[in-house]
């Protein structure tokens, strides 16, 4: 980025190449959107097939074929979407798993067993349920219907129904039901999927072997993987094995990881190397290093989750959440064991497995191993995972048709109706308690991932703010040349001014290598708090960004009243270089590639930081600070 683009108001920060959003944030962003979208499809699939059945029905049989020569497929359009379009689905799945393992809650090893426990817990109950209502019948077939949560649906009508949650309840639910996912799709290969041929499964195997292969030698190409993912789901349609297990392979071999500061620097080079030559081979250069700075997993979620999001599934519920409803569906739903057997999995089994098994491995572990939020949340998430939309819907598919299909569909439709309410009253409740119960209840006593590497020393970092008995503290790695760190300087003062018990801590990034004059500056600041007047200059610096040449900080030397001869050799002999040096390594193992970043209490603040942003941030870690007291 360059000074000369326009900034986005407390929001940007000066780095070697793009700065994306937090996934986990940008996902949830992404989901509450899209909800809203989901809800507006299966509306419009119910109202087409109550005002017109025939054409509804028609349109979604229609054949399409695709052909190569003498051979090809020929399916039907919902089997399109419902095998072939919620791939990609799955592929975005299987991107936020890898994502989440690599770089968010379950980089942590230890913090997988619980999700992974809340998530099987919160299948299995379900099942029971579903199997004592509908046990030796024909539709016990049916049992993997009462299982899976909409990942998407669910994250976003949380957002919908409690806006003001923490973050870790969407890191929480977002951990159980990927976990739901991965089993849902083992379940599909093995109970619903056709009889398999064994020729065409191995086939896929050396296919997908293939793509390993071809990962490893570090090929990079897009077209390279979609060839090879696109022979291996034919191969997989033609075994028998639904297809779209393809899709969650191919996100889970995807790796994610934080932009490291050497492919940073290498794309700025890269990019400085054009504008002094814009050729079109030195383009092609540049937009290929800034491309590969980042994790194909980051690329791929940026690509792939808007068109999942707004387009696939909701072209899915339009496909498949369209039931006639007459007064024989309804009639037979009350006492359908398929339907009631559904409803009852969903809105009691499915809290019921997930907070029952989350407080069991809490119990057993003697408290080592704890929720990451409160149990009010804990169980707003099991109530809220009743809403198994997309996946129940598919596999409905797979193992009803006539009449108890529909009577599945009513059942599913009817959950999520119900699991939205339960988790609105469920919240507003929760609201209703004293303000200290509250804060337990929603956010827990678990510990969180501490992001920021080396510990604030008070005997060390420069300090504003109590020295040691603040209940927050606020970390910003800064640049004095860096528009963003400017921009963000008056909103920090305020927030101190409004807070007592925050203290906030400056260190030092500065990015030479487009902030020429950021170096010197950070050394005339170390220079300066040799003599005891590190925050006087930091403001002076901060305040005068477009003028720090020598000349200008022997001047605002001069200004403070120091002592300028001291303060030339310092500068000269650059004493205050090893300083800077130790706070840019200390953001190197924090993972932070540009400025200004900011660490609330060791955890790292994504998105905004405009005053009502940090704020809010800051109001959290210390109801967190409070509760562990």
């Amino acid at each position: 980025m360059t000074e000369s683009r326009e900034m986005a108001p407390y929001s940007g920060r000066t780095a070697w190449v793009w700065n994306l959003k937090t996934p986990l944030r940008e996902f949830l962003r992404t989901e509450t959107g899209s909800a809203m979208v989901l809800l507006a499809a299966t509306i419009v699939a119910l109202v087409w097939a109550n005002v017109d059945p025939s054409s509804y029905e028609r349109l979604w049989h229609a054949a399409l074929s695709i052909r190569v020569g003498g051979s090809g497929l020929s399916l039907d359009l919902r089997t399109w979407v419902n095998s072939g379009l919620m791939t990609f689905f799955f592929f975005v799945v299987g991107l936020e798993a890898r994502r989440e393992f690599d770089m968010g809650e379950l980089r942590d090893r230890r913090r997988l067993v619980l999700p992974l426990v809340a998530g099987v817990g919160g299948m299995i109950v379900p099942i029971a349920i579903y199997l004592a209502a509908n046990g030796g019948g024909p539709a016990a077939h049916g049992w993997g219907v009462a299982m899976s949560t909409d990942t998407a649906f669910a994250l976003g009508m949380l957002s919908l129904a409690a806006a003001k949650l923490p973050a870790r309840m969407h890191a929480f639910l977002l951990t159980v039901t990927v976990v739901d996912d991965f089993v849902a799709l083992a379940v599909i290969g093995v109970f619903y999927s056709e009889a398999v041929r064994l020729s065409a499964l191995l086939a896929a195997l050396v296919i997908f072997a293939a793509i390993l292969l071809v990962r490893a030698t570090g090929v990079r190409y897009g077209i390279v993987f979609l060839l090879l993912g696109a022979a291996g789901w034919v191969a997989m349609l033609k075994s028998g094995v639904e297809p779209v297990v393809v899709g969650l392979a191919m996100g889970l071999i995807t790796y994610a990881s934080p932009a490291a500061r050497t492919d940073l620097e290498r794309a700025s080079d890269l990019f400085r190397s054009f504008r002094e030559q814009p050729t079109a081979e030195l383009a092609r250069t540049a937009t290929s290093g800034l491309a590969s700075a980042i994790s194909p997993n980051e690329r791929l979620q940026l690509l792939f989750h808007p068109w999942t999001s707004y387009l696939i599934v909701p072209l899915f519920a339009l496909a498949n959440a369209g039931i006639t409803i007459s007064g024989g569906l309804l009639s037979r739903a009350f006492t359908s064991p398929i339907t009631l057997g559904i409803l009852i999995a969903y809105v009691v089994g499915k809290p019921l497995g997930i907070t029952a098994s989350t407080w069991l491995l809490t119990r057993l572990s003697r408290g080592g191993v704890r929720p990451p939020v409160g149990w009010a949340a804990v169980l707003g998430g099991g109530t809220i995972a009743g809403i198994g939309f997309t996946v129940s819907l598919l596999i409905a598919t797979l193992a009803f048709s006539g009449p108890p299909l529909e009577e599945a569909k009513l059942g599913i439709l009817a959950s999520a109706l119900v699991a939205s309410v339960l988790t609105w009253v469920l919240f507003r409740l929760t609201a209703m308690l004293p303000t200290q119960l509250r804060l337990r209840a929603l956010m827990g006593t678990a510990e969180g991932i501490v992001d920021l590497a080396v510990p604030v020393d008070p005997d060390r970092d420069h300090i504003r703010g109590p020295e040691r008995d603040a209940l927050v503290t606020l970390v910003e790695y800064g640049d004095f040349e860096c528009p963003y760190c400017g921009q963000a300087e008056p909103v920090v003062r305020e927030l101190l001014a409004g807070y007592g018990d925050v203290r906030y801590v400056w260190r030092h990034l500065p990015l030479q290598d487009v902030h020429p004059n950021a170096q010197f500056a950070a050394e005339a600041s170390e220079a300066a708090a040799a003599q005891g007047a590190f925050w006087e200059m930091h403001d002076t610096l901060m305040d005068h960004q477009g003028d720090l040449r020598l000349g200008d900080l022997i001047r605002y030397a001069e200004e403070l009243g120091l002592d300028v001869a001291r303060f030339r050799r310092d500068l000269r002999e650059q004493t205050g270089a090893s300083r800077v040096a130790e706070d840019v390594q200390s953001a190197d193992l924090s993972g932070v590639s540009g400025t200004p970043t900011f660490f609330i209490n060791g955890r790292r603040h994504h998105g905004a930081y405009d005053i009502e942003t940090l704020t809010a941030a800051v109001r959290a870690a210390k109801a967190r600070a409070l509760i562990s007291a």
